[in-house]
């Protein structure tokens, strides 16, 4: 028997903050402003800002005045010039909050434990590679799960999965699905972060073996020391979007253009998830 889990809203303080940064920016001057501000490289002084929006200095300091106390933007004084630059944790905070009003992230902690009861998952045994190969295939199939054009060899998943972040779920007594996380970087400063993989075989989609793995990933992450777990998937791939934001993943941005898929340049949406215990708190 499973349980379904209820829905999370908005919190009460967070549709607060973002009436306020939306209420602030229901001024088309002050709109203005702040897209000349963040845009410009540095610091602009007010004159320079009157200049560009083509407004008095009065009317460009009440403005600014206004996006300051929201935290838009930073003023500092330097001999007679007022110097202003834009806070840069408004470069994500701000569209984070629009994705936030339109449901399009989940601010859940972790992952829903609504999950199928025929499901189970287990670390990756050697006799699974030739089922997580041919599940691979057939997410190249459809075009919108990877870059990859070719399935990858063993000794090529092998060297790049971490050992102890590789799993399989079985359903119906097969193998219908695999996740992976893979170092991002050798560095010691990264050592905690690293990018996942989710697939399911194309038998068993819509059976709830995606978010099964993806929940058995992202705990056994907190629990292993991975701090970040990061990921990018097709815009295209709306299901698999939908399903890491329901497992505590948010969304980045979006890498326009980063790559060519047989000839065409497609995008990739970045999501990430922080983990909710250990050194990530």
């Amino acid at each position: 028997m499973t349980t379904t889990q209820p829905a999370v809203g908005l919190a009460p303080e967070d549709a607060a903050t973002y009436a306020e940064w939306f209420a602030c920016l229901a001024d088309p001057t002050r709109v203005r402003l702040l897209h000349t501000v963040a845009t410009h490289p540095g610091e602009i002084t007010v004159g320079a800002l009157t200049e560009a929006v083509g407004v008095s200095q009065s009317t460009c300091s009440h403005h600014l005045r206004k996006l300051a106390d929201v935290g838009f933007v930073r003023m500092r004084k330097e001999g007679t010039a007022t110097l202003v630059s834009v806070n840069q944790a408004c470069c994500t905070g701000l569209p984070h909050a629009a994705d936030a009003v339109m449901g399009t992230i989940v601010t859940r902690p972790c992952c829903p434990t609504d999950l199928p009861a025929d499901v189970t998952v287990r670390p990756l045994t050697d006799d699974d590679w030739p089922d997580v190969r041919r599940i691979y295939g057939e997410g190249i199939a459809t075009g919108n799960a990877t870059f990859e054009t070719e399935t990858p060899s063993r000794r090529t998943l092998e060297a790049k999965w971490l050992p102890d972040h590789r799993w399989v779920a079985v359903l119906d007594g097969r193998v219908a699905g695999w996740a992976a996380a893979t170092a991002v970087s050798a560095r010691e400063c990264y050592s905690g972060v690293a990018e996942t993989s989710v697939y399911v075989g194309e038998d068993f989609r819509g059976r709830g073996v995606g978010k099964t793995l993806l929940h058995r990933q992202v705990t056994a992450a907190d629990a292993g020391g991975l701090w970040t777990l990061q990921t990018g998937i097709f815009p295209e791939n709306r299901a698999s979007i939908a399903l890491h934001h329901s497992a505590g993943f948010r969304t980045v941005g979006v890498r326009e253009r980063i790559a060519q898929h047989h000839g065409v340049w497609r995008d990739t949406v970045m999501l990430e998830r922080r983990a909710t215990t250990g050194t990530a708190c």
